[in-house]
């Protein structure tokens, strides 16, 4: 964002938040002159219950990926039979049940028969990173999206989930056409899927279309 607001010098106010949470915003009169968020969730082109946008685009997929704490001993979970050694091994795995990396994650923990062992002393973290729970010590390993566990630059990302097992997230931006000043909109829009833009999201963890 801050490399848009100097090609144009319009700065960019972002709203973090679940799609979810946003597309209530969008829906209670919220105006943005772009949307980020879950491909699946927004549908093909407009985000259900709202006839405030067009010209939808993927951008980008995120994978899940595992951070051990900083002073852990690193495994290997290259292969499904690595991963499911380190998960039934460790102290305790921190994860979420509400967000998407997590329900799945609960579901292949079930799909490979661990489920019981790994919960049993699980660090559940509804808020904000898992990897929170490897700075204070709740957890060893910490499962979520790469882009999420990136953010915590203190642990040891050790890698994506196993290919067999990896789910991906895909993210989509829509263009707003009730927004006040559409040419800079369509600008913001375009901005998101630059070379510049893609750069970044391979920094962040994630994939560009």
């Amino acid at each position: 964002m801050p490399a848009f607001t100097r090609a144009t010098g319009q700065p960019v106010y972002i709203v973090f938040d679940s799609t979810a949470r946003l597309l209530e915003r969008v829906n209670a009169g919220a105006k943005p002159a772009v949307f980020v968020g879950l491909s699946g969730s927004l549908g093909n082109p407009e985000p259900p219950g709202s006839d405030a946008f067009h010209t939808a685009r993927h951008i980008v997929r995120s994978g899940i990926g595992v951070a051990a704490a900083p002073d852990a001993k690193a495994p290997s979970i290259t292969t499904v039979e690595e991963l499911a050694f380190a998960l039934t091994r460790c102290r305790s795995v921190a994860y979420s049940r509400t967000r998407p990396s997590g329900t799945y994650f609960h579901r292949m923990l079930e799909d490979l028969g661990i489920a019981d062992i790994v919960n049993s002393r699980a660090t559940f973290v509804e808020e904000g990173s898992t990897a929170s729970a490897l700075i204070d010590g709740r957890a060893v390993l910490a499962v979520q999206q790469i882009s999420e566990l990136k953010l915590v630059p203190e642990v040891n990302f050790l890698g994506p989930l196993p290919a067999a097992v990896q789910r991906y997230t895909e993210f989509s931006t829509y263009l707003c056409n009730k927004t006040a000043d559409k040419y800079l909109a369509t600008a913001l829009f375009n901005f998101l899927s630059s070379s510049l833009a893609r750069s970044a999201y391979a920094a962040a963890g994630l994939q560009a279309f």
